[in-house]
Formats: structure tokens, sequence, C-alpha cells
């Protein structure tokens, strides 16, 4: 169970991006956290796993405050949640199974990483978790040679390598064509129905949350706009949320 209480956050600059957030999600659910841009959909993922501290509230995550975590005790968290970000963040110029082992760093002897060595063993979950998002067969590619789609799915084995029970996927399709789209959030649906991990993906379009999410969270302006099913966000409610003048766009 991951409990978010009373979670600010106000940037150096004096810009709230969140205000106030209280929000339980179960484990296995299937978040999907819509609003406009600015509106905290980022910051809120961020602080999850302290990639932002937040400026008050707390997180609890399975009975551990993440908020309150030792640099040590976050190192531990961090292995179980995986981050999967709208730009990718490969290295571009190395191969796409150097990008998946990466996922392994905080399990593997650190001298190993510093010379880029993984054991066999890391290898093969490698090409498995490649198998998995369809796309073992370019394993030896150079990074910089993939679709933005294929990128992403390497971003998915990646974190699939954590062994994580829970996924931040921040904007994953932002950069994508609708049809690639559906393509990366079937992998995110896949994983959570097969693997109960729990999925918290931000998304701009209600369209692909309510294909693919169980539970919808709305921002805006940093406070908790809606919670609840995704078909109850009717033609009001999605006007309250993005704004009278806004225009839902469906992705098919």
């Amino acid at each position: 169970m991951l409990i978010i209480e009373n979670l600010t956050k106000t940037y150096d600059n004096g810009f709230t991006a969140l205000r106030n957030i209280n929000l339980e999600i179960p484990d296995g659910q299937f978040v999907s956290i819509i609003g406009l841009s600015g509106s905290g959909k980022s910051t809120l993922l961020r602080c999850i796993n302290r990639l932002i501290d937040p400026t008050e509230g707390r997180i609890l995550w399975n009975g551990i405050d993440i908020t309150r975590a030792t640099d040590d005790e976050l190192r531990q968290i961090r292995r179980r949640i995986g981050m999967i970000f709208q730009q990718f963040n490969l290295v571009k110029r190395s191969s796409v199974l150097t990008n998946v082992l990466s996922g392994r760093l905080g399990y593997t002897n650190p001298v190993y990483s510093l010379i880029n060595y993984f054991p066999n063993s890391e290898k093969e979950r490698a090409v498995a978790a490649l198998q998995r998002v369809g796309i073992a067969d370019k394993a030896n590619n150079r990074a910089s040679a993939l679709s933005g789609g294929q990128q992403q799915r390497v971003g998915i084995a990646r974190a699939l390598m954590q062994e994580p029970e829970m996924l931040l996927a921040d904007e994953p399709v932002a950069s994508l064509d609708p049809a690639t789209s559906h393509s990366v959030m079937k992998y995110l649906q896949l994983l959570n129905e097969e693997d109960g991990i729990t999925v918290m993906c931000s998304l701009h379009f209600l369209s692909l949350a309510r294909a693919y999410a169980d539970r919808v969270i709305a921002l805006k302006d940093g406070r908790l706009e809606f919670d609840g099913l995704p078909k109850d966000i009717d033609n009001e409610r999605f006007k309250q949320i993005y704004g009278e003048d806004a225009v839902e766009v469906e992705i098919h």
C-alpha cells in the first residue's frame, strides 16, 4: 500500500507544484494521473521515489516512510521502484543489452559496473526482459538505431531488471504516435496484470487512461481535482480538469 499524506511541494522559485495531496494506492493497481502541463503530475511521481524532496507531508510505502529514509534506505527502496521517463533516458551510443543491464546496477558488485561487467546470468535476465517487450532481436543494436517506441520498450525492460514492485511512468508516450502509444501502454498493462506490479502512469490523454487504468487521479494547479473510475469522468468533469475550452481528443 502506498499512502500519501498532506503532500506539498514548493520549489525554490516559489512555485507550488503540489498542494496538500492525500492518496492511498493499493498494491497491484494501475493508476493514471492526468492533467494539464504544470498540474503537478511529474512532481508527484518524482516525490514518490525521492528524486524530488517534498516540502511538507509524508509518503509511506508498505509501512516505510520514504520521506524520512536515509541514503542507504533510499537505495534499497529505489531497487523496488522502477522509473520510466518520457525521453527514454538511454545511453544512445551503447547497445540495447547494455542499457537494459544498467537496471541491475543496484544489485551487482559496484566494481563490476565500473568496468561494465555483468555475469552471464544477468545477461540472460536482460534478454528475457527484452523478450517480454518484444525486442529481443534488437539486443545488440545501438540504442540510437531504434525507433521511439522501441526505445521506450528498452526503458521498460531496464525497469524490469530491478524486479520492481511498483513502476512510475512519467509521460511514457508523450513523444510517440498514437499506434505506438497503445503498444507501449499494452506492455505496461501486461506487467500490471501478469506480475501484479503497481503502475502509476502520468498521461495527457484521458482516452488512454480510460483504456488502460483501473483508477484515474486528476491534478489541477497542484490540487487533487478527481479520484475515481475512468468511466466517471463525464464532459463536465473533463472541463473541470482541463478547462472550459478544452476538447477531448481520442487516441485511436
